[in-house]
């Protein structure tokens, strides 16, 4: 299995993981996965109505770019990186988008 594959199988098994939970949360919210495998594209909503409000979320947001998962938003208390590390992606390959770029080398992570 290439690298691009495997990287694909985690995401979309940390997403469902979470999807799975957060089902269980709040009445009237709904989790949605919305995955463009062909541009590399994965995200985790959250959406609908509950005490009459309107939730619209997204809890996390993936790319794989160059070979490299780019966490682009984590909504959520998670340590999202640290459980790709734990899930075989190495140290290098995470690059933390939502981060500045100059603050990325002090990250432990890829710099992207």
């Amino acid at each position: 299995m290439d690298k691009i594959t495997q990287y694909q199988q985690i995401i979309l098994a940390l997403l469902q993981e979470y999807a799975a939970i957060k089902k269980t949360l709040t009445p009237g919210i709904t989790s949605q996965l919305l995955i463009d495998r062909e541009n590399h594209h994965y995200q985790l909503l959250s959406i609908g109505w509950h005490n009459n409000r309107f939730t619209y979320t997204i809890a996390f947001h993936f790319d794989i770019i160059d070979g490299k998962i780019w966490i682009q938003q984590n909504n959520t208390d998670a340590l999202i990186a640290d459980e790709l590390v734990e899930k075989g992606v190495s140290r290098e390959d995470i690059v933390l988008g939502f981060v500045p770029e100059k603050a990325r080398e002090y990250s432990g992570y890829g710099m992207g």
